[in-house]
């Protein structure tokens, strides 16, 4: 049998549970106490059963201070039991932190690891949002913007915000087959795609041009502008001038098939110079790409010479020619992948007329050259839109063809513009019938150039009607301008005569007049007399260019 009071139970707080440990063999404090405590009742009762109520008071109170003595003991103990419980539970708190310390950077890890996660999943919703966003760029790329005016009526195509550096303004009329393979062309450019845009301006076409709008697929910036009613070429193209957002403006015909550097060529220029036209209409280069039915006698036999190149296009010729009497409709040549490989070039072919009239001698910058204004040819030139606000844009009155760019050219050229020539910048002109309303709307227009600039560097450019190479007009135009240097107060006759002659010229083939007898004047007049005189001294002073043209068309 166990004794129980020989034992106790102490608690380790190492492992949270309690023991019973074998009791030492000196009696516990507490015992003795009690037993001193018993004896000394019981003695005091025997002795003072008959005492006053006070003594037991008193031992009251020794038995209470005893007790209290024991409390307080017991309070020690208690306390201490309580510090070391404390220091045991601290000590326990110590390893549970030593424990923390050591998860701390497990914690911080899955800490990490969970803001990661925020951030991955933050990632995986910014990137959802990106696909959103450039669903949604396609979107309002591909959304076409329609603008009515009373005139006519706007379409945008890849509207987007990016900065415009180049505009790109094409007329068109009836051309919807090469105006197609133009724009295919201009999507191939190796200009920055965001950077340039083509305003394409339809002047009210009958035939399939409106299609353009939704059959093409193009990279850049879009605009066609369909007119309500036809308003001739100065006049829609200043309505696309109206509509670009670039600094440079290049002016290109609907027909005009651009090479991939073309715009990156004509841009290269003006970096660095504010005061520029440049051109490269003088280095024509024109292509056949179509079979068209109201092409004349001419372009049917030079375009029979050009398909013996290739057999394909020979091939492609050869079923026209068996079958042209069953369909008026153009027969294609060129596919957009002869532009990818430049296979089209087989069917094109050069011609210098300009460069060979004398143009090649002046250098790429004209220098010296006193006609540099006929340079700006709206086929293909490009300009600072700058200059055209303050030289003014194309003249309204000019309508159908013909010399409506040569007169703003000669604003330019007043405004002191510097002309430049680049054969890096041509463009090749899709070959297409010529009308026989060309030559009079040519010469109505011309006319309108010399009554609106009565000037003598427009005057000469009559002496064009007698095929005299532009070498020729430039020489006489030099000596004319020295001879009012030399003799300001000689010559008067003489110089009123030429320059009544050849605008005479211009105002009889816009008439449709023989162009005869320019200045007839009566056999012995004073006036006639003096111009005879005049005219003979011209040669020995060294006016031999002046004195050829005038007697070209003095003598008629």
């Amino acid at each position: 049998m166990i004794k129980i009071d020989s034992y106790e139970y102490y608690y380790n707080p190492e492992d949270g549970k309690y023991y019973i440990r074998k009791r030492k063999n000196s009696t516990h404090p507490l015992k003795k106490l009690k037993d001193k405590l018993d004896k000394s009742k019981d003695k005091k009762d025997r002795k003072d059963k008959t005492s006053k109520g006070n003594r037991f008071d008193d031992a009251d109170n020794k038995v209470n201070k005893s007790r209290d003595k024991v409390n307080t003991g017991n309070k020690k103990n208690k306390s201490r039991d309580k510090v070391n419980t404390a220091n045991e539970t601290n000590k326990s708190y110590d390893k549970a932190d030593a424990m923390n310390e050591t998860n701390k950077p497990y914690e911080k890890a899955d800490a990490v690891n969970e803001t990661n996660k925020l951030y991955d999943k933050a990632d995986a919703v910014n990137e959802t949002n990106k696909l959103y966003d450039k669903a949604d760029a396609v979107n309002e790329t591909n959304k076409v913007d329609i603008t009515d005016h009373s005139l006519y009526k706007m379409s945008v195509k890849n509207n987007h915000k990016h900065p415009i550096k180049v505009s790109i303004v094409m007329p068109t009329y009836n051309k919807y087959h090469q105006t197609s393979l133009s724009l295919y062309g201009l999507s191939k450019q190796t200009f920055p795609h965001a950077e340039y845009e083509v305003i394409l301006v339809d002047d009210a076409s009958s035939d399939n041009t409106s299609n353009i709008l939704k059959e093409v697929d193009v990279p850049f910036k879009f605009k066609y502008i369909q007119m309500k009613q036809n308003k001739g070429r100065s006049s829609v193209r200043n309505i696309g001038i109206n509509h670009a957002e670039g600094d440079l403006l290049i002016f290109l015909d609907g027909e005009m098939l651009a090479p991939p550097a073309f715009i990156e060529n004509h841009y290269k220029h003006h970096v660095h110079e504010s005061n520029l036209v440049v051109t490269g209409a003088m280095h024509y280069e024109g292509v056949y790409t179509f079979i068209m039915p109201d092409y004349n006698e001419d372009q049917v036999a030079h375009l029979k010479e050009l398909v013996g190149r290739d057999p394909e296009y020979r091939r492609l010729y050869e079923n026209y020619e068996q079958t042209k009497q069953h369909s008026n409709a153009p027969c294609p040549l060129v596919t957009k992948e002869d532009i990818d490989t430049n296979r089209f070039q087989r069917l094109s072919f050069p011609n210098r007329y300009f460069l060979n009239s004398g143009l090649k001698h002046f250098g790429e910058r004209l220098e010296g050259f006193t006609l540099p204004y006929i340079a700006f040819l709206s086929g293909n030139v490009s300009v600072r839109k700058a200059n055209l606000k303050k030289s003014g844009l194309f003249d309204e009155t000019f309508v159908g063809y013909g010399a409506e760019d040569w007169e703003l050219g000669y604003r330019l050229y007043k405004n002191g513009v510097q002309f430049v020539l680049d054969p890096s910048t041509v463009a090749y002109h899709q070959e297409h019938g010529i009308s026989k309303r060309k030559v009079k709307e040519q010469w109505g227009n011309h006319y309108r150039f010399v009554k609106k600039h009565p000037n003598i560097d427009v005057l000469i450019l009559s002496l064009e009607w007698k095929e005299l190479p532009f070498m020729h007009l430039h020489q006489t135009l030099v000596e004319y301008n020295q001879l009012e240097e030399r003799f300001p107060n000689e010559y008067n006759e003489l110089k009123h005569a030429f320059c009544t002659m050849l605008f005479r010229v211009i105002e009889y083939l816009n008439s449709g007049q023989p162009v005869t007898k320019l200045y007839d004047l009566p056999e012995g007049s004073e006036e006639r007399i003096k111009i005879h005189q005049q005219f003979e001294t011209l040669r020995p002073r060294g006016f031999d260019y002046l004195a050829s043209s005038f007697e070209q068309i003095y003598y008629l």
